[in-house]
């Protein structure tokens, strides 16, 4: 999605994810939070998005080292990176999370990520859709129903579908099928 909105922006996009920043040695996270915002800053207008912003944006205090371990440090320099935005310079932050629950509230606050957008797990016809998109150029039996395969795979996300596109032809495959049918 945020790549999307860097495309249509026709901007420089950054994508990181917030493991990346949770290092062993003190300090480095810190740094490359530092690092990433400097060079947004010489290619602004861009999008940075940070994926699983949980693994260094957890509330803090819930970790072992009394509050200045790490994370918090990096936590504490993307806060004040986040502060220093110039509305006008252009830089916009994208994060994601499967955990909403666990992150610090300073992230949540206005200035910072004050919008929320939810993406649920897709219905059948968004399943139907990525279904479409997985199933092209692969070899398909007449047989096949998109719309039976997206009833039958109720939760299931984007990656899970695309798994079960993949898992169909390598079990065709297997079978030494020339194409996929309804029952791999």
């Amino acid at each position: 999605l945020a790549r999307a909105i860097a495309g249509e922006a026709g901007v420089p996009f950054f994508s990181i994810s917030g493991s990346d920043f949770v290092e062993m040695f003190v300090g480095v996270g810190a740094s490359r939070v530092r690092d990433l915002f400097k060079q947004a800053k010489a290619n602004a207008p861009c999008i940075i998005f940070m994926d699983e912003i949980d693994a260094v944006g957890r509330h803090r205090g819930a970790g072992l080292g009394g509050g200045h371990d790490e994370r918090e440090q990096t936590l504490n320099q993307l806060l004040v990176e986040m502060d220093g935005f110039d509305q006008n310079i252009g830089i916009i932050m994208i994060a994601a999370t499967n955990r909403p629950d666990i992150l610090d509230p300073a992230l949540l606050r206005p200035g910072r990520f004050d919008r929320r957008i939810v993406v649920d797990r897709p219905d059948i016809l968004g399943r139907e859709d990525i279904l479409k998109v997985h199933a092209r150029g692969k070899p398909w039996a007449k047989d096949v129903d998109i719309k039976v395969v997206a009833r039958r795979t109720p939760g299931f996300v984007g990656s899970d579908l695309a798994n079960l596109v993949n898992e169909a032809a390598l079990l065709a495959s297997r079978k030494g099928k020339k194409e996929i049918g309804m029952e791999e």
